[in-house]
């Protein structure tokens, strides 16, 4: 009979352990990360005087350098000196080095510099680390094993955002948020450092522009790419056009709902994200990759026309927003684990890292197209605001004809030339 430790235990994945350091790093460099998600536009506007615009233009700085992050961080996770644990080594050291700047800066030029090393710090991170997983784990763990990651990721953000205030509401001291964002990084460095092994053991060599090219070359890598950056359009659409929609945009309550009920909304689909990751990674398991994307993408679907029915109803908004944030986290659970996983099936284990970095590019276009989208249609009439809701769920019929072609193409083998390839 197993023992009661045992049994408490036995719903976890069995993973490699050093998957798990992995992601315990993760959840605390992101409480970090959570101190100043929230409070960094309101201390650079309202203590260091900088404009709201300047602020908007200082964060937007830092995907522009998040691309470049994902390009060399691609290239160095394959590379036989870089590797994945010193590309990880490195974005500690860069994202460190940028809370600093942060934390000591009193004008705008030094604040785009902080948010340009922070961009290229986490761009530098998600491919060497998502590679790594994927080094020590099966394919029958890489779900439940991308999906602890993302679980730390949204768990260290949820408990940063509630320290970080409770630290501003007694002390008022924003720039005290920055040095704990550095000291997280740093905590990151030295897990790493001390409990981290280099997990790459491929043979095979390859010159960064031509790994670049051989996987943008790969048909199924570019089919799904047309998918995934729909999927993080979507996911955009929740934090940055949605808050607002539910404040202007509601039928028959012209002051939407109040910023209590927002937080408590948002507060939900966070709940229901985190507690839903791990029982639909191991769900999922049983089918498909891409069908686990269908799954998600049809999800979006129903949540979109939710969110739509919440502002055109002239009543019970409050339960239809509930029910649709909730549809919305669900979609969210089974897009994340499993649009990693089918990165990793697609790549040769040799360029693993460069593959993982174009789907992670895939959420730097969406961060780039969703806000705008959002934004341009609640400046316009109601109707138009409505509207972009179902326009969303429509083009979700787009990325299941495209998922469709691509489950088509995953069970395919790849060409032969493709294959020889990847040994040269």
């Amino acid at each position: 009979m197993p023992s009661r430790k045992t049994r408490w235990f036995s719903w976890l994945p069995d993973l490699n352990y050093q998957v798990w350091v992995l992601a315990a790093g993760r959840l605390l460099s992101q409480t970090g990360s959570g101190f100043t998600l929230f409070y960094a536009p309101i201390f650079f506007v309202n203590q260091v005087g900088l404009s709201a615009t300047q602020v908007g233009l200082g964060l937007g700085s830092a995907a522009i350098s998040g691309v470049v992050g994902r390009l060399l961080g691609g290239s160095f996770a394959d590379s036989q000196f870089w590797g994945r644990r010193r590309t990880l080594l490195l974005s500690a050291i860069v994202s460190a080095i940028a809370s600093l700047i942060l934390a000591v800066s009193h004008d705008f030029l030094v604040f785009v510099v902080g948010n340009l090393m922070m961009g290229l710090g986490i761009g530098l991170y998600w491919p060497a680390n998502e590679a790594m997983v994927a080094d020590l784990t099966t394919p029958d763990q890489r779900n439940e094993a991308f999906a602890l990651t993302r679980l730390c990721d949204s768990l260290g953000l949820g408990l940063g955002v509630v320290l970080g205030g409770l630290l501003v509401g007694t002390t008022g001291a924003y720039r005290a948020l920055f040095v704990v964002d550095a000291v997280s990084f740093l905590v990151l460095f030295v897990v790493v450092y001390w409990a981290i092994v280099e997990s790459n053991q491929s043979t095979v060599s390859h010159k960064a522009v031509s790994g670049w090219q051989q996987a943008l070359r790969d048909r199924r890598l570019l089919t799904y790419v047309v998918a995934n950056v729909l999927f993080t359009t979507y996911l955009v659409q929740i934090n940055s056009t949605m808050p607002l929609y539910f404040t202007n945009f509601l039928t028959d309550l012209p002051k939407g709902f109040s910023p209590t009920t927002l937080s408590a909304l948002f507060t939900w689909h966070m709940s229901v994200s985190v507690l839903c990751q791990l029982p639909a990674a191991r769900l999922l398991n049983r089918f498909s990759r891409a069908y686990g994307l269908m799954l998600s993408a049809s999800l979006w679907g129903i949540g979109f026309l939710l969110v739509w029915v919440t502002g055109v109803v002239p009543s019970h908004h409050l339960l239809w927003a509930i029910v649709a944030l909730g549809v919305l986290a669900l979609a969210t659970v089974a897009y994340m684990p499993s649009a990693s996983s089918i990165t990793v099936e697609m790549a040769p284990e040799s360029l693993r890292g460069v593959y993982l970095a174009v789907n992670s590019q895939c959420w730097a276009i969406g961060s780039f197209i969703g806000p705008p989208l959002g934004g341009w249609a609640l400046d316009h009439s109601a109707s138009v605001a409505h509207g972009l809701w179902l326009g969303l769920a429509l083009s979700v019929t787009i990325v299941i004809l495209v998922l469709q072609r691509l489950d088509r193409m995953m069970k395919q083998k790849p060409p032969q030339d493709a294959v020889k390839a990847t040994l040269k």
